[in-house]
């Protein structure tokens, strides 16, 4: 008898034994010869991160050139949180804090010129700096001898002639649900029996966001607009007894549609109709006649300044492209570092 229960304690006690060797094989308390104790997973490239709204912002752009429009100078404040919902674990916020950084690559990705006043204090502090002659322009100072220094210009800050404010101000949950849950099999303790369970609920995030005048402090648009987001689960169970052995299987698959996604896709359709006004556009029709790629510094990552005149393999195009720069996908780089 004693032998009879040795034997399946004994496999019990060698598939774990098993299992513990296969798993201290993963991680390791001494470092490699890299340095690490662990090589992280997962290998997927940095991306562009659109909505179906980005290609109207760069379509604008394209527009904007075309036409010889000069656009205002826009400045960013605060877009913030005003639900107040936070998660229940008190790990933070359940939405996103940087709708205003958010705003900055719409209004970067329609063209417009951007003047910084989200965050200033580096900026202060280099004038505080200047202004106490401390700060030199010179490529290598000499150590312990004065060099010149920066001259504060009257007038060298430009001025925004408009700024945007607002903030998300709706989260609401659940605000619709549905579900199923199906159980079928034999009557017999031992027959086949499977289940069969799927959900599905709707939720919705909201925006306010205005346009202000600088000068004037007059507000000069004004937009409100929601989202709505779909989550849905599926799941499948069997439940069998063969050859007297028990099988108890279920999978399941589940999917919720990015919430900070969705707060990206509000900023930017605000954005796309904030700029259609600055720039007089009539309308979607207005992209019919422009070359939305034709702006080699503005792409759906945004929009930048060229330091050199290398537009032609260094522009907004190539820095959407998932491959590039990256060790394992582009054959320029790989195997060089």
């Amino acid at each position: 008898m004693i032998d009879r229960l040795m034997g399946p304690v004994g496999r019990v006690a060698g598939l774990l034994s098993a299992a513990s060797i296969a798993l201290a094989g993963c991680a390791t308390p001494v470092a490699g010869p890299s340095g690490n104790y662990a090589r992280s997973i997962g290998s997927a490239p940095v991306t562009a991160n659109p909505t179906p709204y980005s290609a109207a912002l760069v379509c604008m752009a394209g527009y904007a050139r075309n036409s010889h429009i000069v656009a205002p100078r826009i400045a960013v404040g605060r877009i913030a949180d005003y639900t107040g919902k936070v998660e229940s674990d008190g790990s933070g916020r359940k939405i996103t804090q940087g709708a205003s950084l958010m705003a900055m690559s719409a209004f970067a990705k329609a063209g417009m010129p951007l003047v910084e006043r989200f965050d200033t204090s580096v900026s202060e502090l280099e004038l505080k700096y200047a202004n106490n002659k401390l700060i030199s322009d010179a490529p290598n100072p000499a150590p312990n001898q004065a060099a010149d220094y920066r001259r504060i210009l009257a007038g060298q800050v430009p001025g925004s002639d408009f700024y945007v404010a607002g903030g998300i101000t709706e989260l609401n949950f659940n605000i619709r649900s549905s579900g199923t849950d199906i159980s079928a099999g034999g009557v017999d303790a031992k027959e086949l029996k499977g289940s069969l369970t799927g959900r599905m609920f709707i939720m919705n995030v909201g925006l306010d966001m205005r346009l202000i005048n600088t000068r004037t402090l007059e507000v000069v648009d004004v937009i409100s607009y929601q989202k709505q987001v779909i989550g849905r689960e599926v799941g499948i169970g069997l439940f069998d007894f063969l050859n007297g052995n028990v099988f108890d299987v279920s999978a399941g698959a589940g999917a919720l549609e990015p919430m900070q996604l969705a707060v990206r896709a509000l900023v930017e359709r605000a954005v796309v109709e904030m700029t259609a006004n600055l720039y007089g556009m009539p309308g979607p029709q207005g992209c019919l006649t422009s070359d939305p790629l034709g702006d080699s510094t503005v792409g759906v990552t945004g929009g930048y300044v060229p330091a050199y005149n290398n537009l032609d393999t260094n522009n907004a195009q190539t820095r959407a492209d998932p491959s590039r720069w990256n060790a394992r996908r582009d054959p320029t780089v790989r195997g060089r570092y």
